[in-house]
């Protein structure tokens, strides 16, 4: 960055809020114009404006957490690694989606364009980046997305910092390669041309606002941003006491085996500066749920203590400083480049629980209850009847851990994801083979407490063509923990119900058959409790039997309450110790 200068306070807000308003413009043009449901429904992207260093100045505010953490920021430094600021021109868009570089499943593909402003262009002020999801990019399983790798190499096409487009021109042969290894041609060509749309714009936004102001005030005033999110974000840090505060949860399995994969962290705290230690995490590991150094562990770190600590503070370099991390090589989110990734972000909910849960008796009024944990994802994979080939990844919304003074929201994604959303029912039914006969909240599946966790949702699909069924359900044994006494949730599941079987339950399968006719439900969990049950106000039980949220059984199980005939909540005598109820 350049020198500090001065900048009025005027303008440096101005700055502030508009490289800030140009992500989440370029976030709105992704929804508006992209080709598949990922983008335009469930907004599997996020957007991200770089310093000229790689270092990030500002994200859409809408945008998946675990993509702009740093996976934009290692995309264009592994582009100045190999190309040098010198062989970066105006016009070149370069995309990466490298696991030695990402360190993510490969369908995440970094697409970014140098901004170069003044006069003539001629000073680079930094790179504009989208990372979205990139529908299919081969490898053995439709969606690139395999339980079954045992490598990279299983999972699609590789790309390290190529140039899609030298200055102002298509580079045909990339086009023809990406062309050539995706089994959905109109999706990828629609999604990319809005991804490259977004950069392009962006890119000569932010170096309209740059030419605004001159660039050397608007280069002074990224560099005060970053030193007063810094200095913000430190004095956070200082107010906790300092010491070494640890916890530990646990993964059901690597998708290969039926061992447990435990999740241990420790934060250490010392002045303005935090640590997260990695070094109890297990080993990579054979499944593919592992993920790099920088897509896996200071990801991880960096969505935990933004949620947590900074909270206050917009996503950028200067807000992550006070934040060190100790990762060795070869661990679980740490792994090594040619390890498997399709699932790679299945720990990322358990390791931010993780993270919270450690801080419980250093902020004892900021932690809530753990959420559901889980993508409870979904995929049905088959052929419409032209033979063309179709795959719904429906994921699971659930909810969220009650806080220390309100109950637990949802059901909202998981806390690696920020504001991804529900396909509708409607679109969903349009194009694909099934009805969703139900889709309501799941009584008592949230966690008991003065403070009650969020609910989950309860789909029932209902196939009209023969499918195949890929799931992904986690956390169901190690259950959303409550806090400050606080009860757990309910673990999600997704049942399998087929005429003339028993019911099956399938919370991890790869490319199980269903036909015409056959019922999928899918459960998700609930957020964990806070408080002690037994505190929790008549009033606030009464109105969660009202709306359907909780069963009498469950508020005479969880609350020490009965309804009476016309269903108002009585006490019914409450055991010693439970406490005062309001």
């Amino acid at each position: 960055m350049t020198p500090l200068t001065d900048v009025d306070p005027i303008t440096l807000e101005v700055i502030r809020h508009s490289v800030i308003s140009i992500a989440d413009q370029i976030d709105a043009n992704m929804t508006r114009t992209a080709f598949s449901a990922y983008i335009y429904e469930y907004k599997d992207y996020a957007v991200g404006l770089s310093g000229p260093d790689g270092e990030l100045i500002a994200q859409s505010t809408g945008g998946m957490p675990v993509f702009v953490a740093d996976s934009v920021g290692m995309a264009v430094r592994d582009g100045l690694a190999i190309y040098g600021k010198e062989r970066l021109h105006y016009g070149d868009v370069i995309v990466c989606n490298h696991a030695a570089v990402q360190g993510q499943h490969l369908n995440n593909t970094v697409m970014y364009t140098p901004i170069f402003a003044g006069p003539q262009r001629e000073q680079l002020i930094g790179f504009f980046a989208i990372n979205a999801h990139w529908f299919d990019i081969g490898g053995s399983t439709v969606g690139s997305l395999s339980k079954r790798a045992t490598d990279i190499f299983m999972e699609g096409l590789q790309l390290r910092t190529i140039k899609l487009w030298s200055k102002g021109e298509r580079v045909e042969e990339i086009y023809r390669i990406i062309d050539g290894n995706t089994r959905f041609r109109a999706e990828m060509t629609g999604d990319i041309e809005a991804q490259l749309a977004g950069c392009l714009l962006g890119r000569d936004l932010t170096a309209k606002l740059a030419d605004k102001y001159g660039v050397t005030t608007y280069l002074a005033a990224i560099a005060k941003i970053l030193d007063q999110c810094e200095a913000a974000t430190r004095a956070q840090i200082a107010e906790i006491p300092d010491g070494v505060y640890e916890s530990e949860a646990f993964l059901d399995n690597d998708g290969t085996n039926d061992e447990p994969v435990p999740i241990k962290l420790r934060i250490i705290v010392a002045g303005d500066e935090m640590t997260i230690d990695y070094s109890g995490m297990p080993p990579q590991a054979r499944g593919a749920i592992n993920s790099g150094w920088a897509g896996g562990g200071r990801t991880t770190a960096r969505v935990a203590f933004k949620y947590l600590i900074a909270t206050n503070e917009p996503a950028n370099e200067g807000t992550f400083r006070p934040l060190k991390l100790i990762l060795p090589p070869g661990t679980l989110v740490s792994a090594s480049e040619t390890a498997p990734m399709s699932n790679y972000s299945t720990p990322f909910p358990t390791i931010i629980d993780t993270f919270i849960k450690a801080m419980a008796t250093a902020l004892p009024d900021r932690v809530t209850g753990a959420h559901f944990g889980s993508f409870s994802g979904m995929r049905f994979i088959g052929k419409h009847p032209n033979g063309a080939p179709f795959q719904c990844y429906d994921s699971g919304f659930g909810g969220w851990g009650a806080s220390s003074d309100r109950d637990g929201s949802g059901p909202f994604r998981t806390m690696a994801h920020g504001d991804t959303r529900i396909i509708p029912v409607e679109l969903q039914e349009s194009m694909y083979p099934y009805l969703l006969e139900e889709f309501s909240l799941r009584e008592d599946s949230a966690g008991a407490g003065r403070y009650r966790g969020g609910l989950g949702f309860r789909k029932r699909y209902r196939l009209l063509a023969d499918c195949q069924l890929h799931t992904n359900y986690e956390r169901v044994k190690c259950p959303p923990w409550g806090v400050n006494g606080g009860s757990a949730a309910l673990p999600g599941r997704l049942t399998v119900r087929q005429p003339g079987q028993p019911d099956r339950q399938m919370l991890k399968a790869e490319g199980y058959k269903l036909a015409a006719g056959d019922i999928v439900i899918a459960e998700t969990g609930g957020g964990g409790g806070n408080g002690p049950p037994a505190e929790r106000s008549l009033d606030l039980i009464q109105r969660d039997l009202t709306r359907g949220y909780i069963t009498p059984e469950a508020a005479k199980r969880d609350y020490g309450v009965s309804i009476d005939a016309n269903g108002s909540v009585i006490v019914t005598g409450e055991p010693p110790g439970l406490g005062t109820r309001r």
